[in-house]
């Protein structure tokens, strides 16, 4: 039974992120940087690094990545993405695993973001075979301290509660 509950509540996170993916989408980013977003799905993958791990939260990332590129049609935006996510969650999960003690959620958090940047720049810097697009990175690693900071701060929130329901898996012994 426990197996099953945590397949679905898996589930349940997957579609929040592809919700929050989707409602990003739409937003008008009122930056000088076209293309920044708030990072809100990145939420759901710290969320799920800390209340049940690293493997998880990856296939949580992947399969939000591979959804929201069936849903809106978007096959270019799947290389970015998934790129994004892979960057983002082996960052967070290392500044986690092994940096717990000097940085909260909040600098976890901030670590993804940057990461997920910088991972998007160097995919389109290759993609466009162009490695000028690297001039833009500064702008982009400015605004991940900003929306790093909301994310991480939310996540905190979220995974107390959460940590109510699960057992964390993310620990030094367990891993």
């Amino acid at each position: 039974m426990e197996k099953l509950k945590r397949m679905i509540f898996l589930s349940l996170l997957v579609s929040l992120g592809l919700a929050l993916s989707i409602i990003e989408s739409f937003m008008p980013v009122p930056f000088i940087a076209p293309g920044a977003k708030l990072g809100l799905s990145n939420m759901v993958i710290l969320v799920t690094l800390v209340v049940f791990g690293f493997k998880e939260a990856l296939i949580v990332g992947i399969l939000k990545s591979l959804l929201f590129t069936l849903v809106t049609g978007s096959v270019s935006s799947l290389f970015y993405s998934l790129t994004g996510t892979v960057f983002s969650s082996i960052a967070m999960f290392i500044v986690y695993l092994y940096f717990s003690k000097f940085f909260s959620l909040i600098g976890v958090s901030i670590f993804g973001a940057v990461a997920h940047n910088t991972a998007q720049v160097l995919v389109a810097s290759l993609i466009m075979n162009n490695f000028k697009i690297f001039s833009y990175l500064p702008i982009l690693l400015l605004i991940s301290l900003f929306t790093g900071y909301f994310t991480g701060l939310a996540s905190i929130f979220i995974s107390k509660n959460l940590k109510k329901n699960f057992q964390p898996r993310c620990e030094i012994n367990k891993i």
